[in-house]
């Protein structure tokens, strides 16, 4: 599947943008569902020790899911297409990579 075509189906559930105070909905259930998997491995550190063949990895790929549902619908929003921004992510990290500047900190490396 291309990536605006899952944001164009995204779309068929989401709220309409006139909706009131909808752009802070879309951001907070994307912060929402992020916290949701940080949680999920925080009990996974907690209760099994950090074994990694005890991932429930059906259940992350639900929640990673909802994180790439609140990331379409919020792009649309803002007039955004997840295509141009999966392709200027890698086009960003490349160069970094060819600088020698992967690790680090800050945005404009």
């Amino acid at each position: 599947m291309e990536l605006n075509e899952y944001q164009r189906g995204a779309l068929r559930t989401a709220a309409s943008r006139d909706k009131r105070n909808e752009l802070l909905h879309l951001v907070l259930g994307l912060v929402g569902e992020s916290g949701e998997i940080a949680e999920k491995f925080k009990k996974w550190v907690r209760d099994l020790d950090s074994d990694e063949s005890r991932i429930d990895r059906a259940d992350i790929a639900k929640e990673l899911g909802d994180v790439l549902w609140y990331v379409a619908v919020l792009a649309d929003y803002l007039d955004l297409s997840l295509d141009d921004i999966a392709t200027t992510n890698l086009a960003k990290l490349a160069s970094r990579q060819g600088r020698g500047l992967l690790g680090g900190s800050g945005d404009n490396r």
